[in-house]
């Protein structure tokens, strides 16, 4: 992907569409899950954050009907109300689609879209979960033992560990062998992301 960068625990790339957050849900080993950036901009004060939220064009993205549920991560800004900059985004949202649509009441019946606003110094960024639940869960566990090991995580461990088939891997002590499992699927080749579903399934096309 073009100009793939890292900033705070994320990393940003360039894709072409529908097809390629797909491939990125199904393959990525280590991601914990994929983000649509759907816009960025100043947000100093409460009205700032409404109105740059209210200025995206939501009909592109959510259908006349969606479940929209919305988190806030605030740093460092003037905004400190994480349930207050919640709302203020959820209720933008909704204006913008009644608007759109001419409807006086949006009916919060149809598939589920987690929006969610990074505010770190008064500049935010606004994204739509495609994935759902984390991409560590793969859907090969019907258990886990104690203190399991995220799957993300022995899937970075395997990497970091300069193993590589044909050679031997050997893990002592593996518990429920999540290291072991994700060296096997890399070594074959198979989508970690095979067994499960994702939240951008149900979006409305």
């Amino acid at each position: 992907f073009a100009e793939a960068r890292t900033a705070n625990g994320r990393v940003t790339f360039n894709a072409a569409g529908e097809r390629d957050l797909a491939r990125c849900n199904l393959w990525l080993r280590t991601a914990d899950r994929v983000l649509v950036e759907l816009a960025e901009f100043p947000a100093p004060d409460a009205d700032g954050l409404f109105e740059g939220v209210r200025a995206i064009p939501w009909a592109d993205f959510l259908p006349a009907n969606p479940r929209v549920t919305v988190t806030a991560a605030l740093r460092e800004s003037a905004l400190a109300s994480s349930s207050a900059s919640q709302a203020a985004v959820k209720k933008a949202i909704v204006e913008t689609l009644k608007r759109r649509h001419g409807q006086s009441w949006i009916e919060e019946t149809g598939a589920p879209y987690a929006v969610a606003l990074h505010l770190e110094q008064d500049h935010a960024v606004i994204t739509l979960d495609s994935t759902g639940e984390g991409l560590h869960r793969r859907g090969y566990r019907l258990q886990a033992g104690e203190a399991p090991l995220r799957e993300t995580l022995a899937a970075a461990l395997v990497r970091l560990s300069r193993w590589s088939p044909p050679r031997p891997l050997a893990d002592p002590c593996c518990g429920s062998g999540t290291i072991a499992i994700e060296a096997a699927l890399e070594a074959t080749r198979t989508a970690p992301g095979l067994l499960r579903s994702f939240a951008a399934e149900a979006w409305a096309r």
